[in-house]
């Protein structure tokens, strides 16, 4: 803040004016400090204020096997650009703290927010429009945002996963999962914190319609826990707690190139798949929207979507990159259900209830 100094009626002393002289060279001093250096090659560098990103997300995007921390290190390489990720529990959490924070997030950018929470997300008037350089490259059927506020950066499909050391039959349909051979066998996601457990639901209504709550009251007595997030989720189903887990389709390419092993199968349900389509959006509170926009555009760029199947296990929208010899073991959707998210976040409560209470 620049302040004012007025003189004295009759004139400013010597003194003063010194004092004056001084204070101009201390706020040249601050300017020249807070002003960017040139380098080398004669291209300005930013302060260290602009050289920051913060970013929420979820727990696994940050872990130590996702994909923060091999496409931070190489965003931070090309910009100089430090990120923060922050992660915020599962999907819907992410969703909840932003609409809790509302213009007061620290964030510049939300990553994780799929085709489900969409609409909820965009209704808030959190997210401004920003459509990256190779945005015109992704397929058509992957863009959720005509406005572009929300951007697609990887997808993929859910799907039950099967622990075939542990469970001799396995099950062929949603409808199967109900069959009392199941019994305790099945570990949800709680629809309203996690983005898969929201994306079931939307599996179950795309398939039985408005008859997804008596599904839901027949899955009933073969669901051993509703996890509230995948990392929790997962790691029961690994650690033996039960032989089935809702995932995704793209589990086989995980254990098999991770652990040489196809012992965990993602099952090709005859009803079809519903798909997940991931998101990352500048808030419009933004305090770096500048290094924002950068950050989307190496989120579309060849360097970060390479990072993508090995990292996140999903697909990358750019069609160009090639996946790895292990995602053989993923399985392909027979069909790909048309899934309405209109109304699935108020529908996730109640059947979070029918799951807790039989109702």
């Amino acid at each position: 803040m620049v302040q004012s100094y007025k003189g004295r009626a009759g004139g400013r002393s010597i003194k003063f004016l010194t004092f004056i002289a001084l204070i101009l060279f201390g706020f040249a001093c601050q300017s020249a400090a807070a002003a960017p250096a040139a380098t080398a090659e004669g291209k300005l560098s930013a302060t260290a204020e602009e050289k920051t990103l913060v970013i929420y997300t979820y727990d696994s995007f940050v872990s130590d096997w996702g994909a923060g921390p091999k496409i931070g290190p190489l965003f931070e390489a090309a910009t100089a650009i430090k990120i923060k990720f922050v992660s915020k529990g599962d999907g819907g959490q992410l969703l909840s703290s932003l609409l809790l924070e509302k213009g007061r997030s620290e964030a510049d950018i939300a990553l994780g927010l799929d085709n489900f929470l969409a609409p909820k997300a965009l209704s808030s008037g959190l997210f401004r429009a920003y459509a990256p350089a190779s945005f015109a490259a992704i397929p058509a059927d992957l863009k959720l945002d005509p406005s572009n506020r929300l951007i697609p950066f990887d997808y993929g499909n859910f799907a039950i996963v099967w622990d075939s050391a542990k469970l001799a039959t396995p099950p062929a349909s949603l409808e199967d999962l109900t069959k009392s051979a199941y019994a305790k066998k099945l570990i949800l996601l709680d629809p309203r914190t996690s983005t898969p457990g929201l994306g079931f639901l939307a599996w179950t209504k795309a398939v039985y319609g408005s008859a997804w709550r008596d599904y839901w009251r027949r899955l009933r007595p073969s669901v051993l826990i509703l996890a509230p997030g995948w990392d929790q989720g997962y790691g029961l189903f690994t650690s033996g707690e039960a032989p089935l887990v809702l995932s995704y389709a793209t589990d086989g390419a995980y254990g098999l190139e991770n652990e040489k092993s196809e012992r965990y199968k993602a099952l090709a349900f005859t009803d079809g798949f519903v798909r997940q389509v991931e998101t990352a959006g500048i808030l419009e509170a933004a305090r770096h929207p500048g290094n924002a926009e950068k950050f989307m555009d190496f989120l579309l760029s060849p360097a970060c979507q390479r990072e993508l199947p090995l990292t996140q296990w999903m697909y990358p929208v750019d069609p160009s990159v090639a996946l790895p010899a292990s995602f053989r073991a993923a399985v392909r959707a027979v069909k790909t259900l048309a899934a309405d998210p209109t109304g699935l976040t108020d529908d996730a409560l109640e059947a979070a209830e029918i799951l807790s209470s039989g109702k």
